[in-house]
Parts: structure tokens; C-alpha cells; sequence
């Protein structure tokens, strides 16, 4: 059980990360990722909604949707899920940490909406992973998501200080980053 509960936490973060292998989550990655301190706040938040949608969408797939014969409305319910805890993620730092809730500005409540969070949901259910495994399974993706934006982010801060050609300027060349950091996480296929 260990060893299998390892390998989901590597290959989830590392091998098939979200946002560099299987492309959900980007909108967040590439507005968030101007400074590190921000990623890293982005990066926090979406640990805790992913870890605990998890938790939250595998009780009730488990729990109410087999039992009942309406598995068919997992999306829906997961959406409502994803949706509530991002509301509860927003409130707590409007209050606790308005610093961080001002410099997410709009992409706080595009977690909502990011499709790495009901991609993870989805992709639990769809392994037919437990909770635990679930749970595992999703704070690996978004620790996972936590690095890629953390390293784009450092990554940004140090072009700021590069001679970059003006049609590379701006969002061109983060692409060409994105990319080139997709690359490099291909490496990590032999871990596994």
C-alpha cells in the first residue's frame, strides 16, 4: 500500500504533471506566475482545494452517488464541490491574508473553473481510486502544479532582466519557457 501510495505521489507530481504533461490548469499558470510569492500563494491554495475536493468528491462518489445509482452526475456534483471550497479558499484569505487575496486578484476564483481541480476528481474516479489514494493522488497533482508554477515564476523573474528581442516579449517567450520546461519534465518518464 506504501509503495503504491509513492509511485501516485511521483508519477502525479513529477511524470504526469498537470499543467506540463497534461496541459489543465494553464490559465492560472501563466497569469499567476509574474513573481514567486504569488505562485507560491496560488500554489498553496490549489494544494488545499485539490487536496480536499479530493477527499470531499471521493466521500460522496463513494457514499451517495454508487449506492443511490447516480454516478452519472458526478461532474455536476464535483463542480459544486470545486466551487464551494474555492468560495471558502476566498473568504479565508479576503480575511486572513488580504495581501495574497489582492495579488490573486482574478485568478483566486478561476480555481473554480480550473480544470486541473475537476480534472484530478475525474481522474480518481475514473482509476477507481479510494479516498486515501484519492486524496494522495490529488495533492501529488497539486504539488505537482505548485512546482511548475514556482519554477515559471523564478524563471520569469529572472528574464525580467534579460535582453529578450520585442517579438519574444511578453507572453511569447513564457510560452517558449512553458514549453521548454515541458520538455525537461519528459525526463522524469524514466522514474517510473
Amino acid at each position: 500500500m506504501i509503495k503504491e501510495l509513492l509511485v501516485i505521489l511521483i508519477a502525479s507530481s513529477l511524470v504526469n504533471n498537470v499543467v506540463l504533461s497534461q496541459f489543465l490548469g494553464l490559465c492560472p499558470f501563466l497569469g499567476v506566475s509574474r513573481k514567486t510569492g504569488t505562485a507560491t500563494g496560488m500554489g498553496v491554495a490549489v494544494i488545499f482545494v485539490i487536496t480536499l475536493a479530493s477527499a470531499v468528491a471521493g466521500a460522496i462518489y463513494q457514499f451517495i452517488l454508487l449506492p443511490f445509482d447516480i454516478a452519472y452526475l458526478q461532474t455536476i456534483v464535483f463542480i459544486l464541490v470545486i466551487a464551494a471550497l474555492v468560495q471558502f479558499v476566498e473568504m479565508f484569505l479576503k480575511k486572513f491574508i488580504p495581501g495574497l487575496y489582492q495579488s490573486l486578484g482574478v485568478y483566486l476564483p478561476l480555481i473554480t473553473t480550473n480544470c486541473a481541480v475537476l480534472g484530478v476528481a475525474l481522474t480518481n474516479v475514473q482509476k477507481n481510486y479510494g479516498i486515501l489514494t484519492g486524496v494522495v493522488n490529488g495533492f501529488a497533482t497539486a504539488a505537482g502544479f505548485t512546482i511548475s508554477i514556482i519554477i515559471l515564476a523564478g524563471i520569469r523573474e529572472k528574464m525580467a532582466y534579460n535582453d529578450i528581442p520585442e517579438s519574444f516579449q511578453g507572453m511569447p517567450i513564457v510560452l517558449v519557457t512553458a514549453g521548454l520546461m515541458a520538455i525537461a519534465f519528459c525526463g522524469f518518464s524514466g522514474l517510473l
